[in-house]
């Protein structure tokens, strides 16, 4: 059976040649204007002249037309080519983004238009560059998001999983197992799914902040800190920890809710990493026109050369993740992520008897 004949489509008439077409269109209008007094020269011919003035005057109106209309053609002609390079010239740029644009992929997000040779200019193909280059850029930062969030949870829910699978195994093996047995098994893997949903519940918030801030709003970091502090003060009190604030507002952009994220994992991280009797302090305040937020807490004497990678995901000192299984590590790091989101400063000492000074500054 023969194959349907292809629809016939007209050529694609690209931007260039439309402004080339423009251009020469410009011309030959104004050219054409030029026509019309020779055209009508005819008029201006005097009353009662003989046949031969008449005669001519109409063979030099011709050589008029004829000349003029062999200088429109060439005109036509000289703007089209004209028109072609100097559209080719403005829309070079334009051709060097889209080339670019189209060799950027999930694997080299890096990349930035910025680098095509548009450096030097100042019009809209910079405005269009940068504005794809900052698309790009959270493009990236999402993609690298969802790469550590994978990784991140790969990594840590194996072994929670696999201790789910090792209680169940060994009491679906057991011969006598009895009703109070199952039932103490059933309590265990619950208890480590709350952890995994927990776990979980950090990640994805390790992973939100990583993407960045999508929609700035004004929030004040006392009315957060005060929330939360209000939030967990019976937690520390349980602990035997004494909490002491001292709260001044301190308007600050942004996304409050990672804002919130921010603070609750700080005050989180001051009240489980601490001692018995020991205390946690809260200020907030204004200093040279940033938002700040400082938090102090006793406990163990932390190295000044661990301070750093205390902030990694999953990173515990010493051996706090055996000794302490209400947390993952991720909490510095979220903290970390989201300042970075916010372009906040984060400055971190160790305490000379214990515990940690931290402090956030929101521009």
């Amino acid at each position: 059976m023969s194959q349907p004949a292809k629809a016939f489509r007209l050529p694609r008439v690209t931007l260039r040649m439309q402004l080339a077409l423009l251009y020469a269109g410009f011309l030959t209008c104004g050219a054409a204007l030029l026509l019309v007094p020779i055209l009508t020269i005819h008029q201006s011919i005097p009353a009662g002249a003989d046949g031969r003035v008449i005669a001519g005057i109409q063979a030099s109106t011709q050589a008029q037309v004829i000349r003029s209309l062999a200088i429109l053609a060439g005109l036509v002609i000289a703007s089209l080519a004209a028109g072609w390079l100097i559209a080719g010239r403005f829309l070079r740029p334009l051709r060097l983004i889209t080339a670019a644009a189209r060799d950027i992929s999930a694997s080299n997000l890096n990349r930035r238009l910025g680098s095509v040779g548009l450096t030097g200019r100042n019009d809209e193909f910079k405005d269009l560059s940068e504005t794809l280059d900052d698309l790009f850029g959270r493009l990236e930062a999402s993609f690298e998001s969802q790469r550590h969030f994978v990784a991140n949870a790969s990594h840590e829910l194996r072994t929670p999983l696999a201790a789910e699978r090792t209680l169940l195994q060994v009491a679906l093996a057991d011969p006598e197992a009895t009703a109070g047995t199952l039932r103490e098994t059933c309590q265990q893997v619950l208890t480590l799914g709350d952890q995994q949903e927990r776990l979980i519940e950090a990640l994805l918030t390790l992973a939100t902040s990583e993407r960045g801030v999508e929609q700035w709003e004004p929030f004040d970091l006392a009315q957060l800190a005060g929330k939360v502090i209000d939030d967990r003060r019976q937690q520390a009190e349980h602990r035997g920890l004494r909490v002491h604030a001292a709260l001044t507002a301190a308007p600050a952009t942004g996304d409050p809710h990672l804002a919130e994220s921010l603070v609750a994992n700080l005050v989180d991280n001051a009240i489980r990493h601490n001692v018995p009797g020991g205390r946690v302090e809260v200020w907030t305040t204004m200093t040279n026109g940033r938002a700040v937020i400082r938090i102090r807490n006793t406990g163990t004497v932390v190295p000044s050369d661990e301070l750093n990678r205390l902030f990694q995901p999953f990173q515990r000192l010493g051996d706090e993740r055996i000794r302490n299984g209400d947390g993952h590590g991720l909490g510095l790091a979220i903290v970390r992520a989201i300042a970075a989101a916010h372009k906040a400063a984060v400055r971190v000492t160790a305490g000379s008897e214990g515990g940690l000074d931290i402090e956030v500054s929101f521009p």
